[in-house]
């Protein structure tokens, strides 16, 4: 009271002069005070400088060989285009439905936003809405998604300084390239590849009227969700286009008439995962994490998802039956039965590769039944005995050292002992009789192992051709083999043609008891199928980047390990494999077909390698945890049935084709029994390849 009375004492001129200096008090505190906040709210708000460098995550996508898209890496779906390349429906959709004066106003709307503020006044929330096209580039780019005052006064400031520096055509394309549209998708390119399974170019009005739709809440407009609400949003659009005159009366009417997609396109799901994840590995390490997954690179591959598809259709069918079949004859575990090993309860697996024999290119590769239970891939990282695959590396080494198609190899019993530095043969012990009296001294020995092969029947017979013995494909011809030129020649030439794993020289090298993958397997066989040429697999035919500059393109290596008529002599003995031998069953393709069949030790291992003069295919069956296959009568004629299945749809369309002959190579009809050149009365006779100067002189002289 007594400041009051003080005041109505005072003369006019110093009360004047006291209210004055009052004032400039109370000014000087508020601008302070507005300074203070306007600091606080702005001292971090970053430059625009940057909105010139500005990348934002890209996808990056691979394709196949017929540029279908197969997978993509990303941590946002995204892809940029160029504003030419966006539909004008779409551009004017959006501008119609977020900004209707975005070509007018100069980064923010003073109506918009006393609306919007009008609008949370009465409903006591937050600072909302009211964004331009321009608010929400500077939003989606800079800011974090709050919804404070602060914020809004950011993006605003931002908005202006975005609109002094970018002309409106640049900040519409920015807006469609980053905007977020659900499902982990940014940008009107990414997202109508999920939505329509289109590139955004091939959007017809009603399409690009759903997108601009579903912009405002991408989750509850979705129309894979909730249909009936994006059905409204799309109606909103196009009547917010139809007023601003963007459309016509018609083309609206005809637009609400469209259906809207019920599911999302599986363009952007990933196909053949065991040969994307391979792919990755090779990638990543010379693109490092963030170029891979965020750059936008466009990864071609030489996969043919027309191969690829069949491939694993057929695998599962028949791993599927197998393992119904296996349930149904697998003993119930025996608690008394200590270290025995029972039957596998997990499910069989299998691994599939196609190659071009010619350079390499990987087709189809199957690393397993589920990629989402196991990502170990069987083709590439399995480490498995080959069993009697391996055996067309000991006939090329035979081959190299002399031997021809018609030579005469032993199929009797052989023994083998360990005496601590190298295995020895039994010399002399050729029949079962001897080799008992010869191992009888080391049964039971510390010092000394025994090792006694056999024939998966049981049989033995006798004195047989190099031809016959891999068309039946004898192990003790194999191993006879390998002890006459040497168990270090085998595995030299196991390396050159593909087989990278370290193999042991040991006499059982013949047997396949060292580890291999199906990748190198069906690789080395490439190579005899080449010509003896080497090829070394490959998936990535080139990379692109984002601004279509190539970083990487595949450059063909090509090495020749054997010579051309050696290799011909081979793979001309592997035809008759499938003509008469263990992989029969793959005559039913009906054209030129190079094989070998293989089981492992103890059934643990099926495979079938064949190969036509254009493709290389290698099949594997078998359980994770190495144990035997139990159903009876199962062997690698199994593994060749698959085979066959799918390479017959593989192959339905490709013309039937032989294996060249090379210069050198010239033709003999011999007895198939004993390999000299065959008389009339020779009942089977065959025509058998030699190289110029080895073919037979003698004439058969038994009588049949």
């Amino acid at each position: 009271m007594k400041f009051f009375r003080e005041m109505e004492e005072m003369p006019p001129h110093k009360l004047a002069l006291r209210l004055s200096y009052s004032a400039a008090v109370i000014f000087a505190v508020l601008m302070l005070a507005a300074a203070f906040i306007g600091r606080k709210i702005l001292y971090d708000i970053p430059s625009i400088d940057k909105l010139d460098e500005y990348t934002p995550s890209l996808t990056t996508y691979v394709y196949d060989i017929n540029e279908e898209v197969i997978a993509e890496f990303s941590i946002e779906k995204r892809a940029l285009l160029t504003l030419a390349e966006i539909p004008v429906d779409l551009q004017n959709a959006v501008i119609a439905m977020e900004d209707r004066s975005f070509f007018r106003h100069w980064g923010v709307s003073p109506r918009g936003i006393l609306r919007a503020l009008l609008r949370d006044l009465l409903h006591t929330r937050k600072a909302q809405g009211g964004s331009t096209i321009t608010q929400q580039l500077s939003r989606g780019i800079f800011l974090k998604p709050e919804k404070t005052v602060a914020r809004k006064v950011r993006e605003m400031v931002l908005a202006l300084q975005i609109e002094r520096n970018f002309s409106k055509q640049e900040i519409l394309q920015m807006y469609l390239n980053q905007i977020y549209l659900g499902s982990g998708v940014y940008g009107v390119q990414s997202a109508a590849k999920l939505f329509f399974g289109k590139d955004v170019k091939e959007l017809n009005l009603a399409e690009c009227a759903l997108l601009a739709g579903v912009i405002p809440s991408p989750g509850n407009f979705s129309p894979f969700s909730y249909p009936d609400r994006a059905r409204v949003r799309r109606q909103l659009v196009l009547q917010s286009m139809r007023r601003e005159g963007y459309i016509t009366d018609k083309e609206m009417e005809e637009a609400l008439a469209v259906p809207l997609p019920d599911s999302k396109s599986t363009l952007l799901s990933g196909r053949a995962p065991y040969f994307i994840e391979y792919v990755r590995q090779q990638l990543e390490p010379r693109y490092g994490v963030a170029q891979l997954w965020k750059g936008g690179l466009k990864i071609y591959t030489t996969l043919d998802l027309s191969m690829q598809a069949p491939a694993e259709e057929v695998m599962e069918k028949v791993l599927s039956k197998y393992d119904e079949d296996a349930a149904r004859v697998r003993p119930p575990p025996d608690p008394a039965a200590e270290g025995e090993v029972s039957p596998s309860s997990a499910p069989l697996q299998g691994a599939f590769v196609i190659l071009d024999v010619r350079t390499g290119a990987i087709k189809a590769l199957i690393g397993g039944r589920n990629y989402r239970e196991s990502q170990f891939n069987r083709a590439t990282q399995a480490a498995r005995q080959a069993g009697s695959t391996f055996k067309p590396f000991v006939w090329m080494a035979a081959l190299m050292s002399g031997y021809t198609p018609a030579s005469i190899v032993e199929d009797l019993p052989l023994a083998y002992y360990y005496d601590g530095k190298d295995w020895r043969l039994f010399e002399g012990a050729t029949d079962q009789y001897s080799i008992d009296l010869a191992i009888q001294p080391f049964v039971g020995s510390k010092d000394f192992k025994i090792w006694v092969p056999n024939n998966f029947d049981g049989k033995f017979q006798g004195h047989i051709t190099l031809r016959r013995a891999l068309e039946q494909s004898r192990n003790l011809s194999s191993v006879s083999l390998v002890n006459r030129i040497g168990p270090s020649l085998v595995v030299d030439v196991a390396h050159k043609a593909g087989i990278d794993n370290r193999l042991d020289p040991v006499p059982s090298v013949g047997l396949g008891t060292s580890l291999v993958n199906p990748l190198e397997m069906t690789s080395a066989f490439a190579t005899f199928g080449n010509g003896g040429i080497r090829v070394k697999p490959f998936g990535v035919l080139r990379v692109v980047d984002n601004r279509g500059k190539v970083l990487e393109e595949h450059v063909p290596s090509e090495t020749e390990s054997f010579s051309p008529q050696a290799s011909y002599l081979l793979v001309n003995m592997m035809k008759g494999v499938v003509q008469r031998g263990t992989g029969i069953r793959a005559s039913s393709l009906r054209r030129p077909v190079a094989a070998k069949t293989g089981t492992s030790q103890d059934s643990k291992d099926m495979w079938f390698i064949g190969m036509t003069p254009d493709l290389a295919a290698g099949a594997w069956m078998g359980y994770d945890d190495f144990t035997s296959l139990p159903v009876k009568d199962w062997s690698s004629s199994q593994a060749v049935a698959w085979w066959t299945e799918i390479m017959a749809e593989v192959l339905k369309d490709q013309p039937a084709r032989d294996f060249p002959v090379p210069e050198g190579i010239v033709f003999a009809t011999v007895d198939q029994e004993n390999g000299r050149l065959a008389l009339p009365g020779c009942k089977k006779r065959i025509l058998e390849a030699f190289l110029k100067g080895t073919e037979p002189q003698e004439f058969c002289d038994i009588q049949h």
